[in-house]
């Protein structure tokens, strides 16, 4: 059996111990995301595995969207033996362009990734602006 030891991870249950088993002190909660363009919609992706639906929390304020979840910590009388896996309270917040219409947003959450669909505003899109000649002839304003 090969037994690797890691100076970096018993350093991080170290600290975790010191500040608290939820690792919240210890160590930066990571809510990973991707984000792209399809056409008209900008889709966001925000991993969020072992954390149930109701504890999402999600705002939006102008045009800056707010992503809060919670995964609990353990409880009871339990003997912990590994504890690599953030706990507590994750936040994260994007700040979106004018040309999204906030208004529209609509989330769904499934095998713990949060996916955010957000449509490009009517007005932002492009469109094509008619030119239209007059026959008329102009005619001189006396002044």
């Amino acid at each position: 059996m090969l037994m690797r030891t890691d100076p970096f991870r018993e350093f991080d249950r170290l600290t975790q111990q010191l500040f608290g088993a939820d690792g919240t002190l210890a160590r930066p909660t990571a809510m990973p995301m991707d984000a792209w363009r399809d056409g008209d919609t900008f889709h966001i992706e925000f991993d969020l595995p072992g954390v149930a639906p109701d504890a999402i929390d999600l705002d939006v304020e102008r045009n800056v969207i707010t992503v809060k979840a919670e995964r609990p910590g353990m409880t009871g009388e339990i003997e912990q033996l590994a504890a690599e896996r953030p706990r507590g309270v994750f936040s994260r917040q994007l700040v979106l362009g004018d040309n999204l219409d906030t208004s529209r947003i609509s989330a769904s959450y499934e095998a713990g990734v949060l996916r955010l669909d957000v449509p490009v505003a009517e007005e932002a899109k492009p469109r094509k602006i008619s030119v239209t000649a007059s026959s008329e002839p102009r005619q001189a304003i006396d002044a």
